[in-house]
């Protein structure tokens, strides 16, 4: 049996965040950067850039209802935008970065003004968002397609802990891993000094996954000894055995802890920190330092992200 589906076009500012965020939605099935509700045919970026051509940059989605409603979609598309910022979203500003919820289907004007109703009820000041038919909508050049799976490190204004929380949802939490990855030895590559790479590897996972706190613990001696990290304050010196951190380093296995304070031995570095994974960093079959990644939540680590970070670090390190 054919599989209903609904379209749905969603202006959100710059385009290519907002396709790859849509993209890694559970019961999205296609999604296409465009121009939408302009003046002039067939646009070219360079006409919609000069904000004469009365077009938004928007993303066509077609979606599966029976696994996302209308209403969940939008409560996800609120979330990725400022709602009450006219002709701006995170570092852009112009018209064509507006915001707008534009319609094919009128049976679907309901529950966009249901979702629209409850996010304006969240603010004092009225919504900056369009509610309008689709009149028109024009597939952005090809270069515009994808454009943060062909480059890792481009721009985005939509923070990294959505994109943490969808492909969570989504169970797309390898996708997530691999770009991490994919990026990380990009960055790293040719690079010969340990600590500006343990330095690298915690700027990317702390933007990548959203979490608490990420960062390494170097071996000293009969201690770990904080190294390069993102987030709060934390523990300078840790004893060999102690810990989730040098438990793992102990046991020479990753140690993946759903809640915190239930771990024997626990060192609390942060009253915040409610799970955390601990994975052994090797350089030629010697341990030389663990990577530590705290999270607010408890449960946030599987073993999905044991085997990712686990692949990552060994790729890196192990031949340093």
């Amino acid at each position: 049996m054919p599989i209903t589906t609904k379209t749905v076009h969603l202006a959100a500012g710059c385009f290519w965040g907002a396709e790859k965020y849509f993209s890694l939605v559970d019961g999205i099935l296609s999604t296409e950067t465009g121009y939408a509700n302009g003046r002039i045919p067939n646009p070219t970026y360079q006409q919609v850039y000069t904000d004469t051509t009365g077009y938004a940059e928007a993303v066509r989605i077609v979606y599966d209802p029976e696994i996302i409603s209308l209403e969940k979609l939008l409560r996800l598309y609120f979330a990725a935008i400022d709602p009450v910022s006219l002709n701006k979203q995170g570092g852009d500003e112009g018209t064509r970065y507006r915001t707008g919820i534009y319609y094919s289907d009128p049976e679907d004007l309901p529950a966009i003004r249901k979702a629209f109703d409850e996010e304006a009820a969240k603010h004092p000041e009225p919504l900056a968002v369009e509610v309008l038919p689709l009149s028109n909508f024009f597939k952005a050049e090809e270069y515009h397609q994808s454009y943060l799976d062909k480059n890792p490190g481009g721009y985005c204004h939509i923070p990294d802990a959505l994109f943490v929380k969808v492909c969570r949802e989504a169970g797309k939490k390898k996708a997530l891993y691999k770009e991490a990855e994919r990026q990380i030895l990009s960055l790293v590559d040719g690079e010969k000094d340990v600590v500006a790479i343990m330095a690298e590897i915690s700027a990317a996972l702390y933007e990548k996954l959203g979490c608490h706190w990420v960062g390494f613990y170097r071996v000293e001696g009969e201690e770990l000894v904080l190294g390069p990290f993102q987030g709060p304050v934390a523990c300078l010196r840790i004893p060999y055995g102690r810990g989730v951190c040098g438990t793992a380093w102990k046991e020479r296995r990753t140690v993946v802890v759903p809640d915190v304070d239930a771990f024997p031995g626990h060192i609390a570095c942060s009253s915040l920190s409610r799970s955390e994974i601990v994975v052994p960093v090797t350089s030629n079959g010697e341990i030389i330092a663990v990577l530590d990644i705290d999270s607010r939540e408890l449960s946030s680590f599987d073993s999905t992200d044991a085997l990712c970070l686990e692949s990552l670090v060994f790729k890196i390190f192990e031949k340093l």
